[in-house]
């Protein structure tokens, strides 16, 4: 779908270049701009132990698929002048400098957009653009309110175990960079576009947030309970310790719940009929449950389940994961490395989506390739070992 569409990534780690792979897998060509002197992007040594990778860690290579690398070192005058000629061509720029360097190293907005009044440039930051510090997933998290509500009632409060914020501020910036298309599409402009980590956290807090601003009272750590809704994921392990997971969203729902549970209103009582009174009374109610959802077969209650439309679900482990056929569609495969598809739409007609995505690259691997395709034969012959 974006097959002409030139795009320049001066990010590293995960939000930026998960964009970048974001609109490598709708067609577009990006080109990743990495410095050779500290090794490329930081990710390439991100591995967990005895991980069998080579400068491609499994980290890096779950947002870089369909790129290719250019190592270049922007301190360098000559190669900064390469870099200037790439973003001259470039339709998008995907940046996420500590506020401040990218003006020191000489490919900000202002400094890019001379030589191309058509560019969109989508910058990340930690705090927004008039705060120089860096921005760590696990230190938003930490901020924003996230560890504060995660977790369980008398446990410390504990970080999501992926870069949530990370992957949050991604799809903010793909949907103002995708504005910013539509935008030049009809003015011919281009567009400044920037995320920052923390508001995008706090915009992602949703009904935690408006329940604090609403109801002025502050959200506390509860595990998996949802705070507005019961049973709604509450956990529950069945007759063969397998455990399983209840979003009952309706007072409809739970009603066919305890029918099916074979729990009478006698039993049950007067307190549970409407979503706000089970909320109230969540450890009765669970209690109750636990102890009928114990006495019966996982794979026959879950059928019960599904034929009565009640939400439920398995909680599985990565390996119950990828034996599903749903996620098996997400899969990238190539060059010995496996990762997920960063965007997994789909739409009518002849689109085939990311069907042949290059994998993701060596450091510097595609540096010749370009250089001789922007006629830059001195900053080749300068940089021989970064030939690719």
């Amino acid at each position: 779908m974006l097959n002409d569409l030139k795009v320049l990534e001066l990010a590293s780690v995960l939000a930026g270049p998960s964009v970048g792979q974001f609109f490598a897998e709708l067609g577009a060509e990006v080109i990743k701009i990495e410095n050779p002197k500290t090794g490329g992007d930081v990710t390439r040594g991100w591995k967990t132990p005895d991980e069998p990778t080579d400068d491609r860690s499994a980290y890096f290579c779950s947002c870089n698929w369909g790129k290719k690398s250019v190592a270049l070192d922007l301190t360098i005058q000559k190669e900064l002048a390469t870099v200037k000629k790439l973003a001259a061509k470039s339709d998008i720029i995907i940046a996420s400098y500590k506020p401040g360097d990218a003006e020191k190293l000489g490919v900000s907005y202002d400094q890019l957009r001379t030589n191309n009044n058509q560019l969109i440039y989508g910058q990340i930051t930690g705090y927004g653009s008039d705060d120089d510090r860096v921005g760590y997933d696990a230190v938003i998290q930490a901020e924003a309110g996230f560890m504060a509500l995660n977790g369980e009632h008398d446990g410390p409060p504990t970080k999501m175990p992926v870069a949530l914020i990370d992957v949050l501020a991604a799809h903010h910036l793909k949907e103002g960079l995708l504005l910013a298309l539509l935008k030049r599409e009809k003015t011919e402009e281009g567009s400044f576009v920037e995320v920052s980590l923390l508001q995008t956290a706090v915009a992602s807090l949703a009904n935690q947030a408006t329940n604090w601003l609403v109801g002025k009272k502050l959200p506390s750590r509860q595990g998996s309970s949802h705070p507005n809704i019961a049973p709604y994921g509450d956990s529950f392990v069945t007759q063969d310790s397998k455990r399983i997971l209840l979003a009952v969203g309706s007072d409809k729902q739970f009603e066919e719940l305890i029918q099916l549970l074979g729990i009478g209103h006698q039993a049950l009582g007067d307190g549970f009929a409407r979503n706000q009174q089970r909320v109230e009374h969540r450890k009765e109610l669970n209690k109750l449950l636990a102890e009928k959802i114990m006495s019966i077969n996982s794979k026959v209650l879950m059928e019960k389940l599904r034929i009565k439309k009640i939400p439920a679900g398995f909680i599985q482990n990565l390996k119950e994961v990828f034996e599903l056929p749903q996620a098996m569609e997400t899969l990238l495969s190539g060059a010995g490395v496996q990762s997920v598809r960063n965007y997994v739409g789909k739409h009518t007609g002849n689109w085939q989506g990311a069907t042949s995505l290059l994998p993701p690259p060596h450091l510097g691997e595609h540096t010749a390739e370009i250089i001789l395709s922007l006629g830059d034969t001195n900053t080749l012959r300068q940089n021989p070992d970064k030939r690719g």
